[in-house]
């Protein structure tokens, strides 16, 4: 129990929840949300990390991808904690339950709409799930190729947020475009952090992220640029609705943003970036409590 407790990684969920806790936020600002709604939608999101976390697990054993000199978290199946063969019940397990979950929030959130509407958001939670599993899975994983930050600002920014706001609202607004790429760039961050960290071994591995390609360097300032961007689009969205000053209240998050910045830069050694990994994790959660707080309030 302690390995697959361990292979779900719970200290992602946090991460994963946060565009969902942002997207209920607005929506109950513009006086619009439904607790079933939030609820099914996290349960969703959660699911689908921890499917994230198991084909990232198996993919990454699969591929060789992992080996002894790795510096992060220990992977089950490359050590031999969970099979093969288990962890490839718990992917299909994981997906079902996505599935599942993710149907009855549509079947929840759509009961009045149009059709059309409920075949839209599945076709995107199915890619959801293909989306987890194909990013260290199959032929071309695209996590290997250097598309992962993209995928992040997809799912954990523009689509968790907006996506969120429209189950509840069934309206859309681009002004929102602006915190939910926020906390896209932010979620982006982390796993830039993940990956400097990892900058040697995915060298050595031909692993081709965003850091490896880069190099050290480049990485760090493309890790500064993801953490200002982040924080101007927030400022911006406050500024172009006209908001009160108390609004501003996530301007507080930002001297985390920054530590976390120079962390990156001046860290000499790969493992000291696991506590800053965390740190920019629960940084995000708490401007997004902050962001949405000032929102409602």
């Amino acid at each position: 129990m302690k390995s697959w407790i361990a292979a779900a990684r719970p200290r992602t969920l946090p991460l994963s929840l946060a565009s969902i806790i942002l997207g209920s936020f607005l929506a109950s600002a513009a006086h619009k949300f439904s607790w079933p709604i939030a609820l099914l939608a996290a349960l969703t999101t959660i699911f689908l990390q921890i499917l994230s976390n198991f084909a990232n697990d198996y993919g990454d054993a699969v591929s060789g991808k992992d080996t002894e000199l790795r510096v992060g978290p220990r992977r089950a199946v490359a050590t031999g904690d969970i099979t093969k063969e288990a962890m490839m019940r718990g992917i299909i397990l994981m997906s079902v339950l996505s599935l599942v979950c993710g149907i009855s929030l549509l079947i929840l959130a759509f009961r009045d709409a149009d059709v059309s509407i409920f075949w839209f958001f599945l076709v995107l939670g199915i890619l959801s799930i293909a989306a987890a599993i194909g990013y260290t899975n199959g032929k071309r994983p695209y996590g290997y190729a250097g598309f992962g930050d993209i995928a992040v600002l997809l799912f954990f920014g523009w689509l968790g947020v907006l996506g969120t706001y429209f189950l509840h609202t069934l309206s859309f607004s681009a002004l929102l475009l602006l915190p939910a790429t926020s906390v896209g760039l932010f979620a982006t961050g982390v796993l830039n952090v993940n990956n400097i960290r990892d900058i040697e071994t995915d060298t050595l591995t031909g692993k081709k992220s965003i850091p490896a390609r880069l190099g050290l360097h480049k990485a760090i300032h493309y890790h500064w640029g993801l953490l200002i961007a982040g924080m101007f689009c927030a400022v911006a969205y406050s500024f172009l609705t006209g908001a009160n000053w108390f609004s501003y209240v996530y301007i507080l998050a930002f001297p985390l943003f920054i530590l976390n910045g120079r962390a990156i830069a001046t860290h000499k050694r790969p493992v000291e970036l696991n506590a800053r990994l965390g740190q920019l994790a629960l940084t995000t959660l708490l401007f997004v409590l902050l962001f949405g707080i000032g929102q409602v309030l």
